[in-house]
C-alpha cells in the first residue's frame, strides 16, 4: 500500500497517540498532524481489515474511509479516558467501515474473495454485529497494536545502537538464525552474537514497556 511515511521514522512518530495530536486533529488544515495520524494508524486499520477477511483493495478502502470518518467526527470528539479511549473509539469506527465493505458484497450473492485469512465456516458479516464493539475485532486490533509496539521499540533501539550490533540482533532474534550461523555470516565471535542478542532484546523489552505506558 503506497504511503508517504516521510523517510526514516523520527522518534516522535514511534510513540502512541498523544493528547496533543488529538487536539491538532480537530483542525482539518493541520496537514502535518493528519500525516502523523495516518502514519501511526493506517497499518493497524489495514491489518485488521485484512484479517477480518477483506481483500487488499477492500482493506485500502477501509483505511481511506476510516480516516475520512475520523476527520468528520473529530470536531465533536470528546476525549474522556474514563469512558472510552481514543483507540477504542477508533476500533468502533473501523468496525463500521469493515461492515460497509461486507455489505457491498451482497449483490455478488455471497461470493467472498479468498485471502490469507479467508474463512468459509461462517460468513464474516454474521460475526460482526451491527452495534457495539465486537470482541474478535478488538482482539485483532490488540494483536496489531502489540505488533506495532514491538516494531516501534525495535526502531527506537536501532536508532541508538551500532548498525553491526543491530544486524546481529535482527538475524538472530528476528530472523531466528542460530548463534553459530550468524557468527559465520558476519565473521564475529559466537559469544558476541549471544551477548548482543540478549542485550538488545532487553532494551527492546524496556522500550515496549515505555511505549505501553501512554496509549490513548
Amino acid at each position: 500500500m503506497p504511503v508517504d511515511a516521510g523517510g526514516p521514522f523520527p522518534e516522535e512518530r514511534l510513540l502512541p497517540t498523544r493528547r496533543s495530536l488529538l487536539d491538532r486533529l480537530r483542525n482539518w488544515e493541520d496537514h502535518a498532524g493528519w500525516q502523523e495520524f495516518f502514519t501511526t494508524y493506517w497499518k493497524f486499520i489495514y491489518g485488521v481489515a485484512i484479517r477480518s477477511g477483506l481483500s487488499d483493495s477492500e482493506a485500502e478502502e477501509v483505511v481511506q474511509e476510516t480516516v475520512v470518518s475520523v476527520a468528520r467526527k473529530m470536531p465533536d470528539f470528546v476525549y474522556d479516558p474514563a469512558r472510552c479511549s481514543f483507540k477504542g473509539w477508533l476500533v468502533h469506527v473501523t468496525r463500521l467501515r469493515i461492515i460497509d465493505q461486507f455489505r457491498r458484497r451482497q449483490p455478488t450473492h455471497g461470493h467472498t474473495p479468498e485471502g490469507p485469512y479467508d474463512s468459509r465456516a461462517t460468513p464474516l458479516i454474521e460475526r460482526i454485529p451491527d452495534s457495539g464493539v465486537n470482541p474478535p475485532l478488538e482482539s485483532l486490533w490488540e494483536e496489531e497494536w502489540e505488533r506495532n509496539l514491538i516494531d516501534a521499540a525495535m526502531e527506537r533501539v536501532k536508532l541508538r545502537v551500532k548498525p553491526a550490533h543491530y544486524q546481529i540482533f535482527h538475524l538472530s532474534a528476528v530472523k531466528g538464525l542460530g548463534t553459530l550461523e550468524v557468527a559465520r555470516m558476519l565473521e564475529v565471535n559466537p559469544g558476541q552474537v549471544y551477548l548482543v542478542r540478549h542485550r538488545l532484546a532487553r532494551e527492546v523489552k524496556r522500550e515496549v514497556e515505555r511505549l505501553r505506558e501512554k496509549p490513548l
